[in-house]
């Protein structure tokens, strides 16, 4: 291969603007998103055939037997899917074929391509086992169309949308610095974004630039390393010379009450107006009366009028949500990557946590928060490590002695006889600090401690009050643990490992004093 072939990856982040469409504009786009939607059908459709030819193929039934990891394996499940043109530049071959027809005619060739790329991927996920089935696109679910240069197809000239005949203003009231680094930095290609808010349809463009995302000055960088333990809803974060045990996004307010109404309403609009999908209705057991389920099959649905605005309410309340809460996330982010550039935590199944927690789950969303996380960090030249469960097991080790316990989700509190006394989530972010090679380093965490017990003490406490818990949260969660009765044992631990080192600790200072101290006369 040669070096000329060979390409390297620029930093890349997207500034989103956006456009002014008018009437016009707007059937012009409907149309080359409508024949976008076909296009990649009829190629997911065709990767899909080509698939299962290669999988019947005696070629691919011979690799199947080789030794997985091995070069000759690789190659043979290569030459298999060259045998049935089964690749990504097969795909964009097939995709200039059914161009040559009334596609072309809405479509340029870099577009299509794209296309044929995406529907190769969403194939491939399948021939690798990371997902079960492919999903065709149905009427105006195509959200996006993008080229692969800003040379043609798709492209921004000028502070200009330019897609053929189309040439479409950006909606700019001001220039803030995001906006502004972003026009300036070169443009890798563009996207165009449609989305659907209050029932309306406004277009965005992306723009996909080389270089790095510009941060703000209150959002700079820390130096040092930043140790977090993720659960389903709560995050504990542990740096240098502070810590924090919070949910995800405590401020997100959860219309739960109008989303199930709303869910209600619709679910009797479409019985109401669709009876021969359903089954009658039937008395169970108890003797009460329970409607119909919906009948096993393909059904035709006639949704009313009154559905669909039910059904656009119900989508703008989720939309608000999740752009809320994602604005939550952002903001928690950058306050962990102002604590250190080196952020550490468990490797986690998320998948097993929406078996487990989806309810949690599906309000706060820890998977897309680590996701943030990583793409944030990579951008701002942090890094982000994550490390093995099974052969550092934060929550049931004890650094000080080495004692290895198993606890139950209900044990909250980490107590050693040691001497050990702390909340077990900021336990285990403080002990993630030390991890290396998926080994805990028990050396530096004896080091450490002595300084970083205090702070953990302090964001127990902190976390468990209810004065400012109740105002934002609703209620302290159960999983922080009770601190007042763990502050009456911590204080005693303090003590006793304060006089093995003849040192005067805080508390006690604090109660002598107090002793001395003279109220002042009537």
């Amino acid at each position: 291969m040669s070096s000329k072939s060979i390409k390297t990856k620029t930093p890349t982040f997207i500034v989103e603007i956006p456009l002014v469409v008018s009437s016009k504009d707007v059937g012009v786009l409907s149309s080359r998103f409508e024949t976008g939607r076909q296009l990649y059908n009829a190629c997911l459709g065709e990767a899909m055939r080509r698939l299962k030819l290669v999988k019947q193929s005696r070629k691919y039934l011979a690799a199947k037997k080789l030794k997985k990891g091995s070069k000759a394996r690789t190659e043979a499940f290569k030459v298999a899917n060259q045998t049935h043109k089964y690749s990504e530049y097969d795909l964009h071959s097939f995709a200039t074929i059914v161009r040559n027809s009334w596609i072309g005619e809405h479509l340029d060739s870099t577009t299509a391509q794209k296309l044929a790329t995406r529907a190769f991927k969403a194939s491939q996920k399948v021939a690798l086992g990371q997902g079960k089935k492919v999903r065709f696109k149905g009427k105006n679910q195509l959200k996006s169309l993008e080229g692969k240069t800003n040379k043609s197809g798709i492209r921004w000239v000028k502070e200009t949308l330019i897609w053929g005949e189309l040439k479409l203003k950006p909606y700019l009231t001001t220039y803030d610095p995001v906006i502004t680094h972003g026009l300036n930095s070169p443009i890798k290609y563009v996207r165009l974004l449609r989305r659907r808010l209050n029932g309306k349809v406004f277009y965005y463009a992306q723009l996909v630039c080389e270089g790095k995302p510009f941060r703000k000055p209150k959002n700079q960088l820390g130096s040092g390393t930043v140790g977090l333990d993720i659960g389903p809803s709560t995050i504990a974060i542990v740096g240098d010379d502070s810590a924090r045990l919070t949910r995800f996004a405590p401020e997100l307010q959860f219309a739960e009450k109008e989303i199930r109404q709303l869910q209600r309403k619709m679910e009797r609009s479409r019985r109401a107006n669709n009876p021969q999908n359903y089954n009658p209705d039937f008395v169970n057991q108890k003797g009460r009366q329970k409607k119909g389920t919906v009948k096993k099959g393909c059904q035709q649905w006639n949704n009313s009028k009154t559905y669909l605005q039910t059904q656009t309410s119900k989508a703008n309340l989720e939309r608000e949500l999740a752009a809320h809460r994602k604005s939550l996330h952002g903001k928690l982010v950058n306050e962990i990557l102002s604590l250190g550039s080196v952020i550490k935590l468990e490797k986690l199944d998320y998948k097993a946590f929406q078996k487990l927690f989806g309810k949690s789950v599906g309000k706060r969303a820890p998977g897309e928060f680590v996701s943030h996380l990583k793409r944030k960090a990579e951008s701002a030249g942090a890094s982000v490590i994550e490390f093995s469960t099974q052969t550092t097991k934060l929550s049931q080790t004890c650094h000080q002695c080495g004692r290895i316990k198993k606890k139950s989700l209900s044990d909250r509190i980490h107590q050693c006889d040691c001497g050990v006394f702390s909340q077990r989530d900021l336990y285990s972010a403080f002990l993630a600090k030390f991890v290396d090679d998926n080994l805990l380093q028990v050396d530096q965490a004896k080091l450490a401690w002595l300084g970083s017990e205090p702070i953990l003490l302090a964001a127990w406490k902190q976390a468990t009050q209810k004065e400012t818990n109740l105002r934002v949260e609703g209620r302290v969660p159960s999983s922080f643990g009770s601190f007042p009765e763990s502050e009456r044992v911590a204080t005693k631990v303090l003590i006793a490992d304060a006089k093995n080192l003849d040192v005067v600790p805080f508390w006690e200072s604090q109660i002598e004093a107090s002793q001395h101290f003279e109220p002042p006369s009537l």
